[in-house]
């Protein structure tokens, strides 16, 4: 089976979890061909399996240097996308942008049909990019930015798109440029897009749309898999963005709008959680075609920590995790504070990921004055070095060398969170069998389902009580950590993420509608060996260009 796997400015360009699970799939999954199509990566690719291809439809053996696949993708430039539209292509775009930016303004009700022209007018854009090219410049023009302006002050329209004056309609016509420049890539051909079988996005949002418009143009089943939720996402950033009110109603409506069109397309809708599938369901995915697939995590590398059930300091409390205000580490520092005033012989480890974004030291740097504040006697020194409860380090240093390492050091592993979708480092700690403290965000309670201790976030008091209560019981800290472990080891492993995948592709293409390619019109001209997953199917394909013996 051919897929092609869409991903945006990851794998094979970049590694992160979103790109290590490409990376876990194209390497799992050896008997299929993945044909890896990276919007916006930027590089040299990571070494590929043999079953595996960055895809360049412009070149002719179909695989692509780092400077030809930039000349061609999302972010990169178009020289053909440059050129002026005649009377006659004026016309087709204005027709379809008026019904894009229709459905856009339109308040969200079925009777408007508001959704429906907003898919009409994204397919009509498309069509004309594939046939004429040109349509990031039709896009930023002056004709689009009156027909904007006309539909925002349609009957029916949003009042918040009402208000938006001549500065929000350029700001939103260059978003919404770079938002639909998938529609202008040169993938859209027999050779390329047109040979997959399946589309599997890694993404939803613009990384899926390329899927979306080979399901438009040749039927592709599309696949969508969100480990993370991409409208929300958008959501908090429009609402932290420095944009007026109107200009962000305008954002929202696109991203709502193309979340929406893409979860109606989809064959299927593979969320990570039930967060992200309530998420998925509220912006109109079928609950029929959406099915959970947790998250595939290496457990091999915490297996000795996990099988030792003396390992950790029986008071020793562990935060692991990239230090930033969604952490909510100060409500930790002061649950911490109140824990060891019950428990003097406490103490607690901050083990923060390494993080090179500017200004990502400056919550950290809050946290250990406000440490230093709560615990004053420690902090100047009237203790032996070494003696302070509170420790902040760094993952891969001396004191926290390995992720295995820091898990052991401890009895108890808190996650103090205001905002999660799936925490991997949950996972982590209870394939190394500790107790977990967390707050109830994202999909925590789907994770720790009964093995561990759930309370409030931004509540220091129940924090503190519940890790007591861990700190105190031993014999009840082992049983929830074997608990754990067992749990997470049954459905949040690389090998259970593979197994599902296998079986889903394998059903897409059984209810897709069947293909017809050249040479099928040649009686035998695919033996049916060739369609059984396996090494040989290839060697199949070559020797069976003739009829079977008799």
């Amino acid at each position: 089976m051919r897929i092609g796997l869409l991903t945006e400015g990851g794998y094979p360009y970049a590694i992160g979890e979103s790109a290590l699970w490409c990376e876990r799939l194209v390497h799992g999954l050896g008997q299929h061909q993945f044909d890896l199509y990276a919007l916006g990566g930027t590089g040299t690719p990571r070494p590929l399996p043999p079953n595996a291809r960055v895809a360049d439809p412009g070149s002719p053996e179909g695989n692509a240097t780092a400077g030809s696949l930039l000349e061609r993708t999302v972010f990169g430039a178009h020289r053909a996308a440059r050129r002026a539209y005649g009377r006659r292509e004026r016309r087709r775009f204005t027709d379809a942008f008026h019904q894009l930016a229709l459905g856009l303004c339109a308040e969200d009700d079925a009777a408007t049909g508001s959704d429906g022209a907003f898919a009409a007018g994204l397919y009509a854009l498309a069509e004309l990019a594939r046939e004429r090219g040109g349509l990031p410049g039709a896009l930023r023009s002056d004709d689009a930015v009156r027909t904007l302006e006309s539909a925002c002050r349609a009957p029916g329209a949003r009042r918040g798109a009402a208000a938006a004056g001549l500065p929000d309609h350029l700001a939103f016509a260059e978003h919404l440029e770079r938002t639909l420049r998938p529609l202008s890539l040169d993938w859209y051909t027999e050779e390329a897009l047109g040979a997959a079988d399946l589309c599997h996005a890694a993404a939803g949002g613009t990384t899926a749309l390329p899927g979306l418009l080979a399901k438009r143009f040749f039927g592709t089943p599309l696949l969508v898999t969100e480990y993370g939720v991409q409208l929300r996402s958008h959501y908090l950033a429009a609402a932290g963005a420095d944009g007026s009110p109107p200009l962000r109603t305008l954002l929202a409506a696109l991203h709502g709008r193309l979340a929406s069109e893409i979860y109606r397309q989809a064959a299927l809708l593979t969320p990570g959680n039930a967060h992200t599938r309530r998420w998925q369901e509220k912006c109109g995915a079928d609950r029929a075609r959406t099915r959970t697939v947790h998250p595939g995590m290496a457990a091999d590398r915490f297996a000795e920590v996990g099988e030792d059930e003396e390992s950790g300091d029986p008071a020793t409390l562990v935060w692991v995790g990239r230090v930033d205000p969604a952490k909510d580490l100060i409500a930790l520092l002061h649950a911490f504070h109140e824990i060891r005033a019950r428990q003097p012989d406490a103490r607690l480890r901050i083990v923060a990921v390494p993080v090179r974004e500017p200004g990502a030291g400056a919550y950290l740097t809050h946290c250990k004055g406000l440490a230093a504040q709560l615990f004053p006697d420690e902090a100047t020194g009237a203790h032996a070095v070494g003696e302070n409860p509170v420790t902040f380090e760094e993952l891969g240093g001396p004191e926290a060398p390995t992720l295995e390492d820091t898990y052991a050091s401890g009895a108890v592993v808190v996650l103090s969170s205001v905002v999660e979708g799936f925490p991997a480092g949950l996972v982590e700690a209870m394939f190394c069998a500790r107790a977990t403290v967390s707050t109830d965000v994202g999909a925590v309670v789907e994770i720790i389902g009964g093995t561990g201790l759930v309370v409030p976030p931004r509540n220091p008091r129940a924090l503190a009580d519940a890790c007591l209560a861990l700190l105190r019981d031993p014999e009840r800290r082992h049983r929830l950590g074997a608990a754990a472990r067992a749990r997470a080891l049954e459905l949040f492993t690389v090998e259970q993420n593979l197994a599902a995948f296998r079986g889903i592709y394998l059903e897409l293409l059984s209810h897709a509608p069947v293909r017809h390619r050249p040479g099928d019109g040649v009686p035998f001209a695919h033996p049916a060996e060739a369609h059984v997953p396996g090494s040989w199917a290839q060697q199949a394909v070559a020797a069976g260009t003739g009829a079977p013996d008799a």
